[in-house]
């Protein structure tokens, strides 16, 4: 009984549409923020998830040791490995794709490597041919090296707060 008055009260009063009008003029008087894109950038988190990249030691030798861990993790099996091992008893991968029409940008297969030999970079401007889908090792690794420094400077923030 008390719950329909109060609510009969609120709708006498209109008090559902004040509380509107009241958000709506603060809106109106707030300053805009409009990124004239491509000419000005957002500020963007180093924890952004963008485009894929291989990692090498500093000996130009890639970080992957082909545990498949990062296949194993991704929910949208977006990523394909094979792997063998080498003469010096190693194992290092052979093949290895993503598939960005499946790949859902969810960090998974990064936080999984122990070597951190995948990365997510910053990099959002990128188009793909929709016959060319897949990103091959090679293409993987020449990502890796344009971005490096961008890479290494992101994982040592992030150390920093963790």
């Amino acid at each position: 009984m008390l719950k329909t008055m109060r609510d009969y009260i609120k709708s006498l009063f209109l008090l559902e549409l004040f509380k509107g009008m009241k958000l709506t003029g603060y809106y109106l008087f707030t300053k805009e923020f409009t990124v004239q894109y491509p000419e000005e950038r957002a500020p963007m988190s180093p924890r952004f998830r963008g485009l894929h990249a291989q990692r090498r030691y500093e000996n130009g030798e890639e970080r992957c040791i082909a545990c498949k861990l990062c296949e194993a993790v991704c929910p949208a099996q977006a990523i394909t490995i094979e792997a063998e091992p080498r003469e010096d008893g190693s194992r290092r991968t052979t093949r290895y794709d993503i598939d960005l029409f499946k790949c859902i940008f969810c960090g998974y297969c990064q936080e999984s490597c122990p070597v951190d030999a995948i990365v997510e970079t910053r990099v959002y401007e990128y188009t793909r041919d929709p016959s060319n889908r897949v990103i091959d090792k090679e293409e993987l690794l020449k990502i890796g090296d344009k971005y490096e420094a961008q890479i290494s400077a992101d994982i040592a923030a992030q150390a920093k707060h963790r």
